[in-house]
């Protein structure tokens, strides 16, 4: 069986074309707290840049 990083799995999504997108921080709880400017400027997903997409495809080894 192969492991793989669980905060992979969370946080990462592997679109249709292979680009892999990466959820914003800061976004999951205590949001009362949390500007309105602020929260919706993490409203969507990153793309993740080369240097990081081969250290993911890594950990996530079933993402082709």
């Amino acid at each position: 069986m192969l492991k793989t990083r669980s905060w992979v799995k969370k946080r990462t999504k592997v679109t249709w074309t292979g680009k892999i997108i990466l959820e914003h921080t800061w976004k999951k709880h205590l949001l009362s707290n949390k500007a309105k400017k602020a929260k919706g400027r993490d409203k969507y997903w990153l793309e993740v840049n080369w240097v990081e997409k081969k250290k993911i495809k890594i950990q996530l080894p079933f993402s082709s």
